[in-house]
């Protein structure tokens, strides 16, 4: 079997960025720094003893509400709030299994969040992000482009959920806070391909009763 447990290395060049940003106003720093470790250590625990859907589903979903929670806004004024913010954790949660989930193809995950987290460090560059979250995106960046060798096919290494989860929410939390700056359409588009292929390939499964 190959191994899992490359997202550690990744989602620790994160934290460090979100510790040293601690002190920032607003307490949103400290949101997404408390729901990435809460998904780190739950996808530890799974990675060693795979933990039941009734009990993850509910934690993921906490830390989604906690982190959007703490980011605030709105970004469709025309729809009531609570229809937004329902529907914004529920893309979040999706997001975050998705990128789970699409783990274990080698390189799919380096493949689609390097080229996304780019774009977000040149949007975050020319001011259409804020510097906190130009920050995280850079350092997951970086992870991810040391672990990429590792995991390139055939691969020797998988991020595992101990990385996949969190680096999920962080990417979630990184569009949501693009769209809010005025770039929905961008937010949108840049990781469209993934969401489709995943959902199409998950859809497609559940109608073949798989």
């Amino acid at each position: 079997p190959t191994p899992q447990g490359g997202g550690i290395a990744v989602i620790a060049a994160a934290l460090a960025v979100l510790l040293s940003l601690l002190g920032a106003p607003g307490g949103e720093v400290a949101a997404l720094t408390a729901g990435t470790l809460a998904l780190a250590l739950i996808g530890a625990v799974d990675d060693i003893r795979p933990l039941s859907v009734g009990l993850r589903l509910p934690l993921q979903a906490a830390a989604v509400v906690l982190v959007l929670s703490a980011a605030g806004g709105q970004l469709i004024p025309g729809l009531p709030l609570w229809l937004e913010r329902g529907l914004a954790v529920l893309a979040g949660l999706w997001f975050v299994n998705l990128v789970n989930f699409m783990d274990g193809l080698d390189w799919m995950t380096v493949a689609e969040m390097v080229p996304l987290l780019g774009a977000l460090v040149a949007f975050g560059l020319a001011g259409h992000l804020p510097g906190p979250a130009t920050l995280v995106a850079g350092a997951l960046l970086g992870g991810l482009l040391g672990f990429a060798p590792f995991n390139r096919p055939v691969a020797k290494l998988f991020l595992g959920d101990v990385g996949s989860l969190p680096i999920g929410l962080l990417v979630a939390w990184l569009l949501y806070r693009l769209a809010g700056e005025g770039g929905l359409a961008a937010a949108i588009l840049l990781p469209l391909y993934y969401l489709a292929d995943a959902t199409l390939t998950l859809g497609r499964r559940a109608l073949a009763g798989e």
